[in-house]
């Protein structure tokens, strides 16, 4: 018996060529790939050192020798912003994955019980876990085992684990009823195999999606509890602790606000036009209309 699988209808090369045509996915794009870059090479090189206090060179304003000048401490702020991109990429990345590891077979398992005891009681689960949101998660966290990163991407993690859950379940309870399902079911086929074999498949555009979403959460997150002091711990830079920092120095030195802030601001907005661009591109409403 031959199964029915959605196939996109277009050619790979043929959603490239939209998706470089699409406004939104380009900026995104870019803008992605650039923060990521600067993550990547402050690994190996900052135009300053971070850690190194330089008291004669404190709160000093953009100039050639510090493009976005320096904090109250003397350091670079420009290389604060990168070494500060890969803590925020880095804590949100991690906690999406666990909110992605953990949700998803937990809808996808929800919704192949059909309902249910099984499937009303991980729902439940859901909503308890969604009631507390990151930060108060990230307090209780904190007040057991002490502030730090790996604090903060537990806190966020198990925020998104219901997230990812219940767009799992809903993509996935639109999945069962099909033709090819049904197929499947009569092929003999278990209802974990025709979880990981269809149903998955079918909604990765929904779950990629929702990932980029929440990824920009995130970052606003992480940035978040850093900025109260429960994330990143000095001396590792951190965009909201930056801001932290920045708070009382307001008048006298601005730029110490206004880089971070854009950082943020900007990392976030690319990641949310690249998130709309690919709903938008693979789609496939969105291509019949086109």
């Amino acid at each position: 018996m031959t199964l029915h699988i959605d196939i996109p209808e277009e050619t790979l090369s043929g959603i490239l060529a939209k998706a470089f045509r699409n406004t939104a996915f380009v900026t995104g794009f870019v803008i992605t790939v650039l923060i990521l870059a600067m993550a990547v090479i402050s690994y190996v090189w900052t135009p300053y050192d971070v850690t190194k206090l330089v008291i004669a060179d404190k709160t000093q304003g953009p100039s050639l020798a510090h493009w976005f000048g320096t904090d109250h401490f003397g350091r670079d702020i420009l290389s604060m912003i990168m070494v500060g991109a890969r803590n925020s990429i880095a804590v949100a990345l991690v906690a999406v994955g666990i909110g992605m590891g953990v949700g998803v077979p937990l809808g996808a398992f929800a919704a192949a019980r059909g309902g249910g005891l099984v499937d009303e009681a991980l729902m439940r689960v859901n909503d308890l876990v969604f009631a507390f949101p990151a930060l108060l998660s990230a307090i209780m966290i904190t007040a057991i085992f002490g502030p730090g990163a790996v604090n903060a991407i537990i806190a966020i993690g198990i925020f998104n684990i219901p997230v990812f859950a219940r767009v799992a379940r809903a993509g996935a309870l639109a999945i069962w009823p099909r033709e090819f399902i049904l197929a499947a079911r009569a092929a003999g086929k278990s209802s974990t195999q025709i979880s990981i074999e269809h149903v998955l498949p079918n909604i990765a555009t929904l779950l990629l999606v929702q990932g980029t979403i929440q990824f920009a959460l995130g970052i606003l997150a992480e940035a978040g509890l850093s900025y109260l002091g429960l994330g990143a711990q000095p001396p590792m830079p951190s965009w909201g602790r930056m801001l932290f920092d920045a708070q009382t120095r307001m008048v006298v030195a601005p730029w110490m606000a206004i880089f971070p802030g854009m950082a943020i601001v900007i990392t976030v907005l690319g990641l949310n036009l690249l998130g709309d661009g690919i709903a938008d591109i693979l789609d496939p409403r969105s291509r019949r209309q086109r």
